[in-house]
């Protein structure tokens, strides 16, 4: 800050005049910390050395979430492009190189194997690790922070197809801290609202082996307390296991299950005494689809489940 010859502050025509590139690191960090990943980003960090300095300091780097961002839009076939994909995971490992290994959150989508092997070297504290629509992260990067990141609390790999049962029960087995599992699939029963956006491809791509997944989060993940499994093709019987093996659940979230029925689900859960939320299956059948075959599929789901939830 500038003062005049009395001692006052010096002032211009558009104000008083300050030099924000003298302010101390302290209190730029104090700064930076109250805006978000996307707002340091687009903005603090261009002002000058200082300022960009104080934006690679491990305490604003302790959390990498675009999560908020996405939720903020509606989904663009633009995510699902490789340029894309490159662009979160270079700004994954910077941050990941920035945050010292202090970083305990990541929370985007569209990343890839490239940024997640990178964090299972540098990120020993990840606790949760959320990671939704990401076509190219596969069993190896999963298997890499299973090992490596043990401290893991909450997974989301929700429409991530190339991830699989193994890889479910090695984070089982090297993570006895998960609490919280997001296993979610995209809806398969009428993939209209994802044409278009998704590449077809993936679509097609869904995983068929929900029994050997509910398997491996029966046998190794008996501390779960919240488990999403939308749209996943387990049986009555990967139910079952499930619930024999998660005695602790609280929350089950069986959206879209359709090769469960109520009475497999009432069957199932009656050992859950900690259960305090179950969404159960709950179908919307367009229309068009139902009176294109009478006897198509759609009646099959009407005839098994024996409920009134169907609106024709």
């Amino acid at each position: 800050m500038k003062m005049n010859d009395k001692g006052g502050e010096e002032t211009t025509e558009s104000g008083p005049s300050s030099t924000w590139a003298e302010l101390t690191h302290e209190c730029l960090i104090n700064i930076l910390s109250r805006l978000t990943l996307e707002q340091r980003w687009m903005g603090p960090m261009f002002v000058c050395k200082s300022w960009f300095l104080a934006g690679k300091d491990p305490f604003l780097n302790s959390v990498f979430d675009l999560e908020t961002h996405f939720d903020s839009l509606t989904e663009s076939p633009r995510w699902w492009i490789p340029e894309f994909e490159r662009k979160i995971d270079s700004m994954l490992r910077s941050v990941i190189e920035w945050s010292g290994g202090s970083l305990t959150e990541i929370k985007t989508r569209h990343c890839s194997d490239r940024s997640l092997n990178f964090a299972a070297e540098r990120c020993p504290n990840l606790e949760v690790l959320s990671i939704k629509s990401c076509p190219n992260v596969t069993d190896d990067s999963m298997c890499r922070l299973a090992f490596r990141c043990t401290k893991l609390r909450e997974l989301d790999i929700s429409y991530c197809y190339e991830i699989s049962h193994e890889s479910l029960a090695i984070i089982g087995r090297n993570c006895p801290n998960l609490k919280v599992l997001k296993r979610n699939l995209m809806n398969w029963l009428d993939p209209s609202q994802h044409v278009g956006i998704v590449p077809n491809e993936y679509l097609n791509a869904c995983p068929q082996d929900g029994d050997s997944e509910a398997d491996a989060i029966a046998k190794f993940m008996p501390k779960l307390k919240h488990l999403e499994n939308r749209f996943s093709k387990l049986s009555a019987k990967g139910l079952a296991s499930i619930c024999e093996g998660c005695t602790e659940l609280e929350c089950l979230d069986l959206s879209g299950c359709s090769n469960v029925t109520s009475r497999d689900i009432a069957n199932t859960t009656s050992n859950l005494k900690h259960l305090k939320k179950i969404v159960k299956p709950n179908f919307y059948i367009p229309r068009s689809v139902f009176h294109m075959d009478r006897y198509s599929h759609w009646r099959l789901y009407d005839e098994r489940f024996q409920t009134d939830v169907f609106r024709i």
